[in-house]
């Protein structure tokens, strides 16, 4: 039996956001309802909505929730109604890559990720607005959480203890996981090597705690157009920061990391010109992994003779290739441990203030905002 809600909606691919009332389809058996809390908003959501990434108009977008679980289909046998649960990607759990332990990259869910398809064929979970009745594109990264309630895939559902502080820990499902899983699991950063953050927006600051708090690399080099976000780093574990803006970024890091350049490095941004200064301030045997979306076309020259003598590797990286069941509850222990301190850059905005919420992150002002969801029934 459908249900009416209100969720953030997408009309049209111009980068707006529209509070509209909708109803959720019947729950599936793989489903599981969902009262959202909290929503992180992530760079990708606003991507999508501008097109960048593969999106269509009505979206529901969200992939950051925190909630409260209302009731779950038949297939779901591992949650309960009154549950906490954080919400991350959906996966399929049968396809190779799933199998081998790394669910981020299941080719099965892959278009699910962005509100295609189910594996069956069918239609995603269908939201209905109801103004004249148009199909909303929902079941985004299986979750679709800038909504009040929300069905979510059963993959996408991490349970975590009923303490748990929804709002705080919303982003952990995809910004946080992503940046940190990019050093701790892509990477492998070793302790007392070198490494390099590109952009430290939040994604770059969970990249940076990794590095210099939990794997206690000896330099940690964030790298940002703004001075306020370099110096926030230095304070959440990176040793040095140097503006983007500078035109010899390559050299300062080469000085900084002897004998000729980094050990590891990570772009959170995207952008060719850092990819590119990113792979090239990459030392004898460095190892770099790019995060940052910019969507299809974008392409970055490399000096394959240099690539080849100095044993260079630069790889991608999907939500941090972490299992969210394991990696989630792995960071919230770090945090407990003072070794991931996520509250430093969050900003809490009532969904009614999302406009602000957006601004303030486009901006700069924000680092990572967060939704939260009480005011609405």
């Amino acid at each position: 039996m459908s249900r009416t809600t209100t969720a953030l909606v997408v009309p049209k691919l111009n980068g707006k956001f529209q509070l509209q009332q909708i109803y959720l389809d019947d729950i599936q058996p793989d489903e599981v309802l969902v009262e959202i809390v909290a929503s992180g908003f992530c760079h990708t959501d606003l991507s999508c909505a501008l097109g960048l990434l593969p999106c269509a108009p009505n979206a529901v977008l969200g992939h950051e929730g925190a909630g409260i679980v209302l009731s779950t289909g038949p297939a779901v046998t591992n949650l309960t109604p009154g549950d906490k649960v954080l919400l991350s990607f959906s996966f399929c759990s049968t396809c190779r890559e799933c199998l081998s332990g790394h669910p981020a990259y299941c080719y099965t869910f892959g278009e699910r990720n962005f509100g295609g398809a189910r594996p069956d064929g069918s239609d995603s979970t269908a939201m209905l607005s109801s103004k004249g009745g148009d199909k909303l594109y929902s079941s985004f990264f299986g979750q679709s959480s800038f909504s009040k309630h929300t069905l979510v895939h059963k993959s996408s559902c991490v349970k975590v203890p009923d303490d748990t502080d929804l709002a705080l820990f919303a982003p952990l499902g995809c910004g946080m996981q992503t940046g940190a899983g990019a050093v701790l699991n892509t990477l492998n950063v070793k302790e007392g090597s070198t490494v390099a953050v590109f952009g430290v927006g939040s994604v770059g600051m969970a990249a940076v705690m990794a590095a210099g708090l939990i794997r206690k690399a000896k330099t940690v080099i964030a790298v940002d157009l703004q001075q306020s976000r370099l110096d926030l780093a230095k304070e959440l574990g990176a040793t040095h920061g140097i503006l983007g803006s500078d035109k010899d970024v390559v050299e300062q890091i080469k000085k900084l990391c002897f004998p000729n350049g980094v050990d590891y490095a990570v772009d959170c941004t995207g952008v060719p010109a850092a990819v590119r200064a990113m792979i090239d301030a990459l030392g004898t045997r460095g190892r770099a992994a790019t995060v940052g979306a910019p969507g299809t076309g974008h392409v970055v020259n490399v000096d394959i003779m240099t690539h080849l003598t100095f044993g260079k590797e630069y790889v991608g990286c999907s939500e941090g290739d972490s299992v969210p069941e394991e990696f989630i509850p792995h960071l919230m222990e770090m945090h407990a441990q003072g070794k991931f301190p996520l509250e430093r850059f969050i900003e809490y905005y009532d969904v009614k203030d999302y406009e602000k919420a957006i601004e303030d992150a486009k901006s700069g002002k924000t680092i990572k905002p967060v939704l939260t969801w009480s005011s609405i029934n």
